[in-house]
């Protein structure tokens, strides 16, 4: 399977890093954000990516142009120029760096990507935002409810999209970024059909909105409830919150690559009352919304 990630954003409220690096870019324990984001994936076996690029594209097309020879010890003959690398810590992924033009909203950088997609589900997120959350376990509650699109329900404060939630899980309204508290809201990382394309009219159009707002009409939008680790980074003090729990005396909560691999199941059998547990702080249930 596939994962397409959003990386084209100009992260006007993170202006201090985003004035000269796309937010993808920016830092976490010395490693981009996005490739925090791409372990999370990798760690369930899905490591063929699409990166949807815009603003300040070129830094993450060099970052992965040269990544091996960032991440391997090198020995260099400077005579000869001839270069030996010592160890290999390339990850095996298959890397697509679309450029989805810098205006591009969100909706529209998905919708130019579509030829590259196969006719199976694929996974979609943002490229400024990390969880511990169960990849396979959401996969599996999208293939049990049979909708065209599920995505991951989180409860932070409420400054994002939210819905409500009904006993048969699926979304019967959404509405962008309301105000008040305890809300369930978008947190990313969905799984999607290709048809959802279909909702997607061009470059103007902003996924979280009519499409996601007309899904749910449709009721063909599903929410896959995720109580463990989710954090965003929006903001300097995002950043700056998600670095100290990177560099703090236990494992950052959205690393669960430091456990052993977890593969994806092509069954069906996961169905809402068979949760997963991910890591030592991640539960999930799995219900849709109305």
């Amino acid at each position: 399977m596939k994962a397409v990630i959003l990386a084209g954003g100009y992260g006007t409220r993170l202006s201090e890093e985003t004035d000269v690096r796309p937010k993808p870019m920016v830092e976490i324990g010395h490693r981009p954000i996005l490739w925090h984001i791409m372990k999370i994936y990798a760690h369930y076996g899905v490591t063929d990516f699409i990166i949807c690029c815009g603003y300040k594209g070129r830094y993450i097309k060099e970052y992965f142009y040269n990544y091996h020879l960032q991440n391997a010890d090198m020995k260099i003959n400077l005579t000869t120029r001839d270069t030996t690398f010592l160890n290999d810590e390339t990850e095996p992924w298959t890397v697509s760096l679309i450029d989805t033009g810098d205006g591009t909203l969100t909706g529209g950088r998905l919708k130019r990507v579509r030829h590259l997609l196969d006719d199976e589900p694929f996974f979609f997120t943002y490229g400024d935002g990390v969880a511990n959350i169960d990849i396979a376990a959401s996969l599996a509650f999208h293939r049990a409810h049979g909708l065209l699109a599920t995505m991951t329900a989180v409860q932070p404060p409420g400054r994002f999209g939210t819905f409500t939630l009904a006993q048969d899980s699926v979304v019967k309204r959404f509405r962008e970024k309301p105000q008040g508290d305890d809300a369930w809201i978008n947190g990313g990382f969905f799984v999607l059909d290709p048809a959802v394309i279909d909702y997607i009219d061009g470059d103007d159009t902003s996924w979280e909105r009519d499409p996601l707002e007309r899904l749910a009409r449709d009721n063909q939008l599903a929410a896959y409830q995720h109580d463990g680790f989710w954090h965003p980074m929006d903001t300097l003090k995002d950043k700056n919150t998600l670095n100290d729990l990177w560099d703090g005396p236990d494992s950052a909560p959205w690393a669960v690559w430091s456990a052993a691999p977890e593969a994806l199941s092509s069954s069906t059998d996961h169905g809402p009352s068979a949760p997963r547990r991910n890591g030592d702080a991640t539960s999930t249930r799995s219900y849709v919304s109305s």
